[in-house]
């Protein structure tokens, strides 16, 4: 096992620039394809997948722009595929996160399962059980998840087991169904900054408590989940955690 020896020579003292997580940058820029505007990611990590997240966006037609300080501005408008080929989903699996944006958004999307046809590895069938259960056509076939669907209804959504990547997923695809998602036994992890989520959703009751446009349409990288769900609540859906 690789370690770090460091012999300290005295106090410490400066300023150091702290990048957002990776975890909450990938589903938030997949996040964005719910937006119908421009939205701008601030504190994203100079990352691999970071790198791949884009080139998937780019792909599918998204406008982006980064700066000089990682900060990541897209634009749906301009989207004029929904296909996510196995040259990228094969080298990083969040990239699954499109499915549920695309189809609730498009009402189709065309992305390879992550590995190619390993359905069974890791729990992709949670994500596919889910939007079947909302109203979307899915077929699986030649290592492609190929979806259709018209406007996806809220649904109860039970999860034979906890996945992260099928709760963002199934959020997002929620976050512009008709009608109320409850998803059971979904992902609840520290990193889930579970007060913010429910903050969110209080604030679009009582929008003159906080600028919503300095929660919807910029970010710097928090928490997965936090990020989510203030990209639901600008599309203007509540979102109510229930505690078991």
């Amino acid at each position: 096992m690789d370690k770090l020896i460091i012999t300290g020579s005295g106090p410490l003292s400066g300023d150091v620039r702290i990048a957002g997580a990776k975890n909450a940058a990938l589903p938030i820029l997949a996040a964005t394809l719910l937006a119908d505007g421009p939205m701008s990611v601030g504190n994203v990590p100079h990352l691999h997948d970071i790198t791949t997240t884009m080139e998937l966006l780019g792909h599918m037609g998204v406008t982006l722009v980064v700066d000089e300080r990682l900060r990541i501005e897209t634009d749906t408008s301009t989207i004029r595929a929904y296909h996510a080929p196995y040259s990228l989903v094969k080298t990083m699996r969040a990239s699954i996160l499109v499915l549920g944006p695309l189809l609730a958004r498009f009402g189709k999307a065309d992305v390879s399962l992550p590995g190619g046809c390993a359905i069974g590895s890791r729990p992709v069938n949670i994500h596919i059980d889910g939007l079947r259960a909302m109203g979307a056509e899915i077929e699986v076939e030649a290592g492609y998840i190929r979806a259709k669907a018209g406007r996806l209804k809220g649904a109860r959504l039970v999860m034979d087991i906890v996945t992260v990547t099928g709760t963002e997923n199934l959020m997002m695809a929620a976050a512009l169904a008709e009608g109320e998602t409850v998803l059971e036994n979904a992902a609840r992890e520290p990193k889930w900054s579970i007060w913010p989520i429910a903050s969110t959703a209080w604030v679009r009751k009582s929008p003159e408590r906080v600028p919503i446009a300095s929660l919807s349409r910029e970010w710097s990288g928090s928490t997965a989940p936090t990020t989510m769900c203030c990209l639901i609540a600008l599309r203007r859906v509540p979102i109510w955690w229930r505690r078991q």
